[in-house]
């Protein structure tokens, strides 16, 4: 074990894989010498040359339509995008080519071995072109992996999982979470399952579904509610596409309750697919309507930052209300 911040479990993760299978390949803008941005490719063009982490052109379209050739032909490309913001210019290159790839060719040729890496959300003050989520574009698309880690153990556990599986997987880092989140983290290659929710706090009166740094913000608000009795189910979902509705009904069985956050606006937001799915399945179950805590229906705002986000404060007030129903 090492004590670690989640920019370190990236590298480390990718150090990791980079050590195993020589046909992983790291690029991006300013990931060689430079190390990114946030430095979570430091160190890798020394430790494995500039023919395996290099930098690329400032124009994202042609990272992806590259990653995308570099998987069809056997590599493991592990691009990344400097922050999701700018992950737009890229959608036709991931929506139209990387996730139908395989399905168009009959499963002659793929680009399951191609992994897009990019930091996303707010809390650093970056205004609106440096902390949007957009998570829910990417679900709804077949045939790609929409991935996202809550902390360090989590983080290097997923990659190295997304690394390794046989489909796109688009991972989110929570930059917010780059230096604040820091934990124990296996020094050896392990996996954490795709598709699969954490169950982080088992409880029996409402469970709580969060996935990122909401997990955290959502952790507060059933701490602040434990306070007043009221016993918080947390489940983190990990992956969003494919997501565990297995877990999550079976949570809402037992609680009869649920709130969802997330940090990306409401309309069209990924909670409400659970909620759909959970209404569904689970409609005699409920003892109150589902509560969606998110962020709100408008450009992610510097100034008020502190009133966009759905923070633990937001989040008690709809547990009580949930449970007042």
């Amino acid at each position: 074990m090492a004590q670690m911040n989640l920019l370190q479990a990236v590298n480390d993760a990718l150090i990791t894989s980079m050590q195993a299978n020589e046909r992983v390949v790291v690029f991006g803008e300013d990931v060689g010498h430079f190390g990114g941005v946030f430095r979570a490719t430091s160190n890798l063009q020394e430790k494995f040359g500039k023919k395996r982490c290099f930098n690329t052109p400032l124009t994202e379209q042609g990272i992806i339509g590259f990653a995308n050739g570099l998987a069809a032909q056997g590599a493991f490309p592990v691009a990344e995008i400097q922050f999701a913001d700018y992950i737009y210019p890229a959608f036709d290159q991931i929506v139209n080519e990387t996730a139908k790839f395989r399905y168009r060719s009959g499963g002659q040729f793929s680009c399951g071995s191609m992994t897009i890496r990019t930091p996303y959300g707010g809390g650093i003050a970056g205004g609106h072109y440096h902390s949007q989520s957009p998570e829910a574009f990417f679900a709804h698309i077949p045939g790609i992996k929409v991935v996202i880690p809550r902390n360090p153990k989590q983080a290097k556990g997923l990659l190295l999982s997304s690394i390794e599986d046989d489909n796109p997987v688009l991972f989110l880092e929570p930059k917010r979470l780059y230096r604040a989140a820091v934990g124990d983290v296996p020094n050896t290659s392990y996996n954490v399952a795709l598709g699969k929710a954490d169950v982080v706090t088992s409880g029996t009166d409402i469970t709580l579904v969060a996935w990122g740094a909401q997990v955290e913000i959502v952790e507060k608000a059933a701490a602040m509610a434990e306070e007043k009795g009221v016993s918080c189910e947390i489940l983190d979902l990990q992956s969003i596409m494919p997501w565990d509705a297995e877990a999550v009904f079976e949570s809402v069985y037992k609680t009869g309750r649920l709130l969802i956050n997330h940090e990306a606006p409401q309309t069209g937001g990924f909670a409400a697919e659970i909620a759909t799915a959970v209404q569904r399945e689970c409609f005699l179950y409920l003892e109150a309507p589902i509560m969606r805590v998110t962020g709100l229906d408008t450009p992610y705002p510097l100034a008020h930052e502190k009133e966009y986000m759905p923070d633990e404060l937001k989040t008690f007030e709809a547990i009580m209300q949930c449970l007042d129903f």
